[in-house]
């Protein structure tokens, strides 16, 4: 039986530029946040002067969001204390957030520090906010490399906004 998840085909296609954190306006955890005019299309929730919050567009799970510093530094050890506490508020805030809009059962939070570690982006520091729900795993990642996804991301944008909505910098109403 034939297993189709063409939203991969995005990805699949989209350009690999394995130095493109390293050139200055190459990183898109550093240009996304900084167009406000298109946070919709982007997928930024919110984007102030120490953090942004973003949904991954290429989802584990329904609400998969993605929190990272401001400043482009590939490693936790390169935050001072300050920019440390601002982006583990947020992303204990964002964790807060997801619980009581989203109701999961659990939360993964994840940091892959470079490339070997599985960071797709290993220029830029970021956090992954994963919500998950009793029985949302199946065979389908592992024998398929397939994940079923219940919401399309332009839904998961609308209802997740609101919930971000009186942040610092949040995007404006979709």
């Amino acid at each position: 039986m034939p297993l189709w998840a063409p939203w991969r085909m995005e990805y699949i296609l989209a350009p690999k530029d394995k130095d493109a954190g390293a050139r200055p306006g190459a990183c898109i955890f550093c240009n996304f946040p900084s167009a406000p005019s298109h946070y919709r299309e982007n997928l930024v929730l919110v984007s102030n002067e120490h953090y942004a919050v973003m949904l991954n567009r290429y989802p584990f799970a329904a609400g998969h969001l993605l929190v990272m510093p401001r400043k482009h530094l590939p490693q936790t050890g390169d935050l001072t204390l300050e920019e440390n506490d601002a982006l583990f508020r947020a992303v204990r805030d964002v964790g807060m957030r997801m619980r009581a809009l989203m109701k999961p059962h659990g939360l993964n939070y994840g940091i892959n520090e470079g490339v070997a570690a599985g960071a797709g982006i290993a220029d830029h520091l970021h956090v992954h906010l994963v919500p998950r729900w009793s029985g949302d795993t199946n065979f389908m990642p592992v024998i398929a490399d397939v994940r079923v996804m219940p919401e399309y991301l332009d839904e998961a944008y609308r209802r997740l906004h609101p919930a971000f909505a009186d942040l610092p910098g949040a995007a404006p109403a979709p």
